[in-house]
This record gives C-alpha cells, sequence and structure tokens, in this order.
C-alpha cells in the first residue's frame, strides 16, 4: 500500500489546498453597493487587459494574440464601452478607440485582410456590435477623419445583406465569408443573430424600417428552418450542402442571448407590438436551461470540462444581451434580474484566484477554482457583474434622441473581395454584377427610408 502522506502525496495536497485558499477569501459583491460593483469590475478589467498586447511595444492594436481568435478581442472592446457606461471609468477608452479604428479594414467595414483566413460573418458581426454599442451609448466619437461607429456597422450590416443566401435552405448567412474557409457551408445561428440583432438596433438608432424589415426576414429563417425551434431554443447551426435538413442541436449562452436581445429591440422599435412581445418571453423563458439555481452555467461543455477558447467567453453575451433586454422590454426585469444578480455574485466569489488574487475562473456553479483562467474568464465576469446596474443608466440613445455618432447609408458596399492572389474560388464577372444589381437595390431602400424618416 502506498504511503499516503509521502513527500509525493503530501506536494500535491498542499498545491490543492492553495488552488482552493483563495476561494475562502472570494471576491464578496454587495449588490446594492455601487462602490462595491464599481471596485471589482474595475479590478477583473484590469487582468483582462494583462493578456493585451496591442498597446506595447511590437503588438497590434485590436488583437489579443494567440489563442484567441479576433471575434472575441472585438467582443472584449464591446465590454470595455459597457465598463465606460456603467462605472464612468474612461481609462480604457483611448486603447479601446484605438483597437477598433485599427481593424475597421479597407472598406471601413471590419473586414482586415489579415483575418482574411479565418473570417466569418460572426466574426464580422461582433466587431459590429461593438460599434453599435459605441453609438447607442454615446462612447466618444473618432476624430472627424475616422470612419464613425454608426457608419462602421452601416457598413457591415450593407456587406452581410449582400451575402444573404437564397440558393440553399431558402436564405440565411453562412457562417464563412470566404468560400476557401472551412465552414462555409455551415450556416451557423450566431452569424444570424448577429445579423438579425444588428439590423434591430439599427432600425431603432435610425428609424430606418428597411433595416427592420431584414430583423424580421432573419429572425423568421432562423425559425423556419428549426435552427430557432417552436418552444424558442436556440441550436448551433445546419449544413447547407444538406439544404439544412439536419440539425447541430447544442446549444450556447449566446446564441439565446443575441435572439433574445434582437427580439426586445425590436419589440421596442415597434412599440411593443405582437408577434415581438411573444418572441421576447418566449426566448427568455427558454434561457432557464442555462441557469442552475439561478447562476449562469455553459451546460453545453462546462459539465464535461470540453469548454475551447471561444467558448469560454460565451456567458458574457448572455449578460450583456439580458441587459439589454430589460432596457429594450422593461417588462422582462422581474425574471432577468434576479439571475443576473445571483449570476454576477458567483461569478465575482469566482475572481480571487492566481498569485495576484484577481484571475477568474469559468465554472461559477461548483466550489474551488476549475484551473480555467484567460480572456474569456475575466470577459464573462467583467460583463455579468457590470450589468447588475443596468438600471442605473437610460436607455441607449437613438439618433434623434441624443445620438451623436455620423452614420453613412452606404458605407461598405464595395463587395468582398476574394483574396485570388492567394486562394482559388474568385465570384465570376457574372456573380459581380449580380451583386452590383443587389447592392443598388439595397442602397435604394436603406436611403428611401431615410428619406422617409427625414421628412
Amino acid at each position: 500500500m502506498r504511503n499516503p502522506l509521502r513527500p509525493t502525496n503530501l506536494r500535491r495536497i498542499c498545491t490543492s489546498i492553495l488552488l482552493v485558499l483563495p476561494m475562502i477569501s472570494g471576491y464578496e459583491l454587495i449588490l446594492d453597493d455601487r462602490q462595491s460593483v464599481l471596485d471589482i469590475t474595475q479590478r477583473i478589467a484590469y487582468k483582462m487587459m494583462e493578456f493585451y498586447p496591442g498597446n506595447k511595444t511590437g503588438g497590434i492594436p485590436g488583437l489579443f494574440g494567440d489563442p484567441y481568435y479576433w471575434w472575441e478581442a472585438g467582443a472584449a472592446f464591446g465590454a470595455l464601452i459597457d465598463y465606460w457606461y456603467y462605472t464612468g471609468d474612461a481609462g480604457y477608452n483611448a486603447v479601446t478607440t484605438e483597437a477598433m479604428l485599427h481593424q475597421v479594414g479597407p472598406q471601413e467595414n471590419f473586414m482586415p485582410p489579415n483575418q482574411s483566413k479565418s473570417l466569418g460573418n460572426d466574426d464580422q458581426g461582433f466587431w459590429a456590435l461593438s460599434a453599435m454599442s459605441a453609438a447607442e451609448k454615446n462612447f466618444p466619437d473618432p476624430p472627424a477623419d475616422q470612419p464613425q461607429w454608426l457608419a462602421l456597422a452601416q457598413g457591415v450590416f450593407n456587406s452581410q445583406a449582400l451575402r444573404w443566401d437564397n440558393l440553399t435552405c431558402g436564405g440565411g448567412l453562412r457562417w464563412q465569408i470566404y468560400t476557401f474557409n472551412a465552414g462555409y457551408g455551415y450556416k451557423n445561428t450566431i452569424s444570424n443573430g448577429c445579423f438579425f440583432q444588428l439590423a434591430a438596433r439599427l432600425a431603432r438608432y435610425t428609424g430606418n424600417a428597411t433595416y427592420a424589415e431584414w430583423a424580421e426576414k432573419t429572425y423568421e429563417w432562423t425559425a423556419s428552418i428549426g435552427l430557432l425551434s417552436k418552444d424558442y431554443k436556440l441550436f448551433d447551426g445546419s449544413d447547407s450542402t444538406l439544404n439544412c435538413s439536419e440539425l447541430n442541436h447544442i446549444q450556447w449562452t449566446y446564441n439565446a442571448g443575441i435572439f433574445l436581445a434582437g427580439a426586445a429591440y425590436m419589440y421596442n422599435f415597434t412599440g411593443g407590438a405582437e408577434p415581438w412581445k411573444t418572441r421576447v418571453e418566449g426566448i427568455m423563458n427558454a434561457t432557464s436551461v442555462f441557469f442552475i439555481n439561478n447562476t449562469m452555467a455553459e451546460v453545453g461543455c462546462e459539465s464535461n470540462d470540453m469548454c475551447n477558447v471561444d467558448q469560454r467567453s460565451f456567458k458574457a453575451y448572455m449578460g450583456r444581451f439580458m441587459a439589454l433586454t430589460v432596457k429594450m422590454a422593461p417588462f422582462t426585469a422581474s425574471y432577468i434580474l434576479p439571475k443576473l444578480r445571483t449570476s454576477a455574485v458567483a461569478a465575482a466569489y469566482h475572481c480571487s484566484y492566481g498569485s495576484d488574487e484577481n484571475t477568474c475562473g469559468m465554472i461559477w456553479t461548483q466550489d474551488g477554482w476549475d484551473n480555467k483562467y484567460g480572456v474569456g474568464e475575466q470577459l464573462c465576469a467583467l460583463e455579468v457583474i457590470q450589468n447588475t446596474l443596468v438600471q442605473a443608466v437610460g436607455e441607449p440613445v437613438t439618433q434623434n434622441n441624443g445620438g451623436t455618432s455620423k452614420g453613412d447609408p452606404a458605407a461598405g458596399t464595395g463587395g468582398d473581395t476574394q483574396p485570388t492572389q492567394t486562394y482559388p474560388d474568385a465570384k465570376s464577372k457574372k456573380d459581380k454584377i449580380g451583386a452590383g444589381f443587389a447592392t443598388a437595390a439595397i442602397l435604394l431602400l436603406l436611403m428611401a427610408g431615410g428619406y422617409f424618416m427625414i421628412v
């Protein structure tokens, strides 16, 4: 029989104790004490930015670098826009603006050429939603000679509307933008969810009904192929090569969150009209699968310890979008806020690990550290905690109600340029002519909508 207290085992025991000890002094978030919330969010944001090399010598603004994909950086800077909005701390504003503007790409629609090997509609969409948040929250506008927040969001919308694919599955956006990327045949919920929510938010901000029509179209398409089920569950995606006849039924927090907030924006835009109230309620109630005793969990991967780098950030977006839902559809507060507040307390309690006692873990429903750490873990805790302040701030602004960001209805309409010097499958001349007609049609609708809105 092995000696249970031999030196090797003693070291293991001591290591285990050290891992658990920080839990004893975990952050105690006092939700009704604003200063408590501010202090903890400040520490968590600081730790998240320790992972950011973009403002250091040799770093590239807007990139966190391996192992983090480009889209998560866009989401992280969206969280820092939220951070400024909720706390009033402008300490990260300059680095956020620098990062966002550095990644806009030559067509000013968040398509930088150096991301082409992995550029998806969802990746582009998350940067667009961060720009949309900047416009809605009156985040300081960029210099006049730089792209503006609203115009950047419009540029992404325009470029994605041109990619709407009626040839397979009756519509929808593909996951990947370029044909040479793995996943081009997959139509996933998050790409369509980003487009849906972006359209809904642009409709509310500008008053242009064309955006609302696209939001309705995207929602109905998602439901028509079953990615949004009759009981309002959101599934991951489907294979266009099978004409979307089979579904990947895994559920993620960010899919539910992005459609929940998008529906809430449409509820707000339509003055509470049906069917949007029913849709908001349905999606909201279906999010119960992601809560264990009111604490948020990424049920698709946490229980088997299989969450990848991307998935370790998903709860951040559920927290962000739940708070937006409360703003756009106040009747949801009685359901959402208890879950958001309980999750925030749990997240804070799991954020005092590591040698700095400021490292967040991923799983909030268990005792002790799960030994996970990184941008995603900090991001999840930051968004869930700071969004408990949602009732202390006003509604997101609009173009006619306090908004200062300048728009451009024609932004981003140059079309997708395949980098054919390296990769095959460039669009044919016929494809480009067809895209040109589509561009003209979309612009006419948007500009007409803008005209009627102005007069």
